[in-house]
């Protein structure tokens, strides 16, 4: 690693961050503001994560349906799934998905909170995370030990060539603190390979893999066009679980309806 640039993080602590010339990983050095930089595990700037969500699972709706080959019959779990938005909209879809998360409530997924006596997964979700990781490999060591999954969806902003200045990316996101670790896809494709898995990306949707992945099928069905056209073929294919989990909901509270 060698030393790559150094900037204010939470307006007041002065942080290093390095580079691995090797493999193109950027990150910063001896994170220590990261307690106080959860004081709240989402941060109040993040206006983008409405939006984000909505467009993440158009995409993966399509990515899981049409690219992984999984029309529902298996279960799914969203990793580090914050107040359980993404995990809510996928079971919409008809995907059977479970929130993970050790610090963030979940608000919006009641219910459906994973844990190993509901059964391996077929696929990990783990969205806008691995930059807020210490270990990225040691953090996807860990979904697919506790899962049994095959696949692994995520997102990341990656950078190409060198590493942008410090005021000319705003996914460094300083303000905040916790976004520590940066990657290219030569990043993510030696990681991959380490794992002994394959690699694919798309439209800013990245698959870890035990089985080969169609990166042009991937790129249509993450597109602008292809997205929207693959959101609607997964409803129209798939059965909701909203009616499902309204009934399973009242259940469990021991309510019927009237």
């Amino acid at each position: 690693m060698t030393d790559c640039f150094t900037h204010t993080v939470l307006d007041k602590y002065q942080a290093q961050y390095e580079l691995c010339n090797g493999c193109g990983y950027l990150k910063a050095h001896d994170p220590f503001w990261l307690e106080e930089a959860y004081t709240t595990a989402i941060a109040n700037a993040d206006t983008g994560l409405v939006a984000r969500n909505v467009a993440i699972a158009n995409k993966l709706a399509g990515v899981l349906y049409w690219v992984l080959k999984e029309t529902g019959q298996n279960r799914y779990i969203d990793a580090a799934g914050g107040y359980g938005m993404l995990t809510r909209m996928m079971r919409d879809f008809g995907f059977d998905f479970y929130w993970n998360d050790p610090y963030c409530s979940n608000l919006l997924a009641k219910g459906f909170e994973y844990n190993e006596t509901i059964g391996s997964c077929a696929v990990v979700t783990a969205m806008e995370v691995l930059e807020h990781v210490i270990d990225p490999i040691a953090f996807i060591e860990k979904i697919f030990s506790f899962s049994n999954a095959n696949s692994l969806v995520f997102t990341t902003e990656l950078y190409y060539g060198e590493p942008p200045k410090p005021d000319a990316w705003w996914y460094y996101s300083f303000s905040t603190g916790q976004h520590i670790g940066f990657f290219q896809r030569q990043t993510l494709d030696l990681i991959a390979q380490k794992l002994n898995m394959y690699f694919a990306t798309a439209n800013g949707i990245h698959v870890f893999s035990k089985t080969p992945i169609n990166e042009y099928l991937l790129a249509f069905v993450t597109g602008r066009i292809g997205s929207r056209i693959a959101s609607i073929w997964v409803r129209k294919k798939m059965s909701s679980k909203m009616m499902s989990d309204h009934h399973l909901m009242l259940q469990k509270m021991g309510k019927n309806e009237k």
